[in-house]
């Protein structure tokens, strides 16, 4: 393996060794073209290499135990599931966990999802401990994808009876009743991310019937208008296109026993007149309100490839050159 570049080792240097007997192991571990190990050698400043057994790990003490344990959990995720993909978002949530305590899980009886990063493993935290969550962030971080999960697992638990997942239709500038089919077929194309999500966690079959039985209920913000939401996860997709009136209006339907989850991206508002956001009014004014928590991701948080955050980077770039007036 060549060198990866070079480390100015400014305390004493340590090498610890972690045991590999299978080269396949060691090759999903390292990553394509080792980017596994670039990445853990420029978050903690140490080297690794290939030994006769294994790897090798050369840095600081405190560096070289924290790359270790780090490269430890990723064997055994190769060894728990030869088919787990092991991308380089999954390496730099270990990183950013290695000295922040707990990673924080959602747990269902289909599958455990982990906090990739920071601000997901802050999400999941603030789910559990407050009633009402605004997550604002850009695609890829997994804002509305932890929500869903968060309700799923709540339903489970018989936290809450229902389930209510609700986007405002601006591509049908809400006059839904001129689409054809129920109302399930006509909102369906508006809430195909949460469908996902759900039966990424649930099971097919259980999904379908709690949809039949309204105990998982697909509704337009239009038709909130009017209605308490009791023991309900409530989930608000795509709020940054909302009104600053009907954001006040989806906001006061919680009810006794329920949570809200509130998710969107400040940059991708497709109003009219994109300052009269209820999201971006919400996110203002609802700060030290008592049981609301706010979590703002930023482009380092996003968890899809690489080349989504690539993407996203390049756009803010753009706009930013546009905004200058260069």
């Amino acid at each position: 393996m060549g060198p990866r570049g070079k480390h100015v080792l400014k305390t004493k240097s340590t090498t610890l060794t972690l045991a590999i007997d299978d080269n396949r192991l060691t090759q999903r571990v390292a990553g394509p073209e080792d980017e596994h190990f670039s990445i853990i050698e420029r978050a903690l400043d140490v080297t690794i290499s290939h030994a006769d057994s294994g790897l090798a790990i050369r840095g600081a003490k405190a560096a070289t135990e924290t790359a270790r344990d780090i490269l430890s959990q990723l064997l055994t995720k190769a060894k728990a599931d030869r088919k787990t993909h092991l991308d380089a978002g999954f390496v730099r949530g270990l990183l950013a966990h290695a000295s922040g305590g707990p990673i924080e899980k959602i747990v269902t009886r289909k599958r455990t999802i982990e906090a990739r990063r920071p601000l997901q493993n802050t999400m999941i935290r603030a789910m559990r401990e407050h009633d009402l969550v605004l997550a604002s962030g850009p695609a890829g971080t997994g804002k509305t994808y932890l929500a869903v999960c968060y309700a799923a697992a709540m339903l489970e638990r018989g936290e809450v009876e229902r389930i209510i997942l609700c986007r405002p239709a601006v591509e049908a500038g809400e006059r839904l009743g001129f689409l054809p089919g129920d109302m399930k077929e006509k909102v369906d194309p508006y809430l195909r991310p949460l469908y996902d999500a759900l039966h990424d966690v649930l099971a097919f079959e259980t999904v379908e019937k709690h949809i039949a039985s309204k105990v998982i209920e697909i509704a337009p913000l239009a038709f909130m208008r009017g209605r308490t939401l009791a023991h309900a996860a409530v989930i608000l997709d795509e709020a940054q296109n909302t009104t600053r009136e009907q954001m006040k209006m989806f906001l006061t339907r919680i009810g006794e026993g329920s949570k809200m989850f509130v998710t969107g991206d400040v940059t991708q508002i497709d109003l009219p007149k994109p300052e009269q956001s209820g999201f971006i009014e919400a996110l203002n004014i609802l700060r030290g309100v008592e049981s609301t928590a706010i979590v703002q991701f930023g482009n380092e948080d996003v968890v899809r490839r690489k080349l989504v955050g690539d993407i996203v980077r390049a756009y803010d770039k753009r706009t930013q050159t546009l905004k200058s007036g260069d």
